[in-house]
């Protein structure tokens, strides 16, 4: 089985003081070097650099002004050193090699840098080489920056098949209200038409950028493109022996999300979360939006209405419907001054094939 584990900033750093979790990460690393001895293929997306260089760096003078850029640059610098060093040493001990693979968005975007991406984290898993992944800080700004590390290990189960995708975090799951409150429970199985949007809060970690609601976003599209989902509480003892009963390890609670039955091409699951990517804007009528959402079709040019933006063909460009609502985004097969000469008339080569579109079937959620 090919499991990718997303470990968030609030389980590897220390609650007091931000500084990184020796003894968390050094358990952590046991029970994965324990999974890769059961035959499983594990891929870390380990946050924790940002919070361990902050750590470090706390009594320099100065660096409480930097501004938001600039402290993650330098914080993530001296972290990510840090914080590989550590995962070096405790794989060492198991006889086990681990390597970095530092990503931006920049590598999602280009369907190239994607494939070279993928080629690499493949080759490190063909010869016994645990992947530990995190965004690149160092060099990524604002606008270029993943919302947090849930997407990019959303990113990376697509785009490696992944079996399974496990997001540890400081809470057990996904819960029906505040998880303080003693009246929420814990949801424990969320099906692939469910929209458990109502209970999501908005809070975000203390030390991550992500919330819940991240997660549930995330955990719901990479479901619907055939992969377990499954969050828990990274702080519990044992936690990821328990997730696949291994060496009679006491059951953890958490939240599974039921992958769909149906799973998507290679390169419709890279246009699935190229959204952020998007060069232009396909406006559709009603007609073509719900032919799109039955499933199967082309979008033909008598359909759109509009177009938005300046792309080349190949670029992914969004299709909305009349209301607004994302249909989906497609790999287009002409430029925009061509699509706006094309849009609404029939007898006309599709603007994107059906192989190259990706339906959105949980935009209502997201939007």
């Amino acid at each position: 089985m090919r499991i990718v584990i997303k470990i968030g900033s609030n389980v590897l750093t220390r609650r007091t003081d931000g500084m990184l979790d020796v003894t968390r990460l050094s358990s952590l690393t046991d029970q994965v070097a324990e999974l890769h001895r059961h035959g499983h293929e594990i891929i870390l997306v380990s946050s924790g650099a940002v919070a361990s260089g902050r750590g470090e760096l706390r009594d320099i003078p100065g660096t409480e002004q930097l501004d938001q850029v600039s402290a993650r640059q330098l914080f993530s610098a001296v972290g990510q050193a840090k914080l590989i060093n550590r995962y070096y040493e405790l794989f060492r001990d198991h006889g086990l090699h681990c390597g970095q693979v530092l990503a931006t968005k920049e590598n999602f975007a280009c369907r190239r840098n994607y494939l070279n991406q993928q080629h690499c984290i493949s080759a490190m898993l063909l010869h016994g080489v645990i992947p530990i992944v995190n965004e690149n800080d160092t060099v990524s700004v604002t606008e270029l920056m993943f919302t947090d590390n849930d997407e990019l290990s959303g990113l990376i189960a697509t785009m490696m098949n992944a079996d399974c995708l496990i997001i540890l975090s400081n809470i057990d799951g996904l819960f029906t209200g505040d998880p303080q409150d003693s009246s929420s429970r814990l949801i424990e199985k969320v099906g692939i038409h469910d929209d458990p949007s109502c209970f999501v809060t908005e809070g975000k970690s203390a030390q991550g950028r992500g919330g819940m609601n991240s997660k549930c976003r995330i955990a719901r599209r990479v479901a619907a493109e055939g992969i377990e989902v499954i969050i828990a509480n990274g702080k519990r003892e044992n936690v990821l022996l328990s997730l696949f009963g291994i060496d009679g390890a006491e059951c953890v609670p958490h939240t599974i999300f039921i992958p769909s039955a149906q799973t998507a091409s290679g390169i419709k699951k890279w246009i699935a979360h190229s959204d952020a990517f998007a060069k232009g804007h396909l406006h559709v009528n009603h007609g073509a939006a719900e032919a799109l959402r039955n499933g199967g079709n082309s979008l033909l040019p008598i359909g759109v209405t509009s177009v938005e933006g300046d792309f080349e063909r190949d670029d992914i460009v969004k299709v909305s419907a009349p209301d607004g609502s994302t249909v989906g985004w497609g790999r287009v097969m002409t430029d925009s001054n061509e699509a706006s000469l094309l849009a609404g008339r029939s007898g006309e080569k599709p603007l994107i094939h059906a192989d190259y579109l990706y339906i959105d079937d949980y935009a209502v959620f997201r939007d």
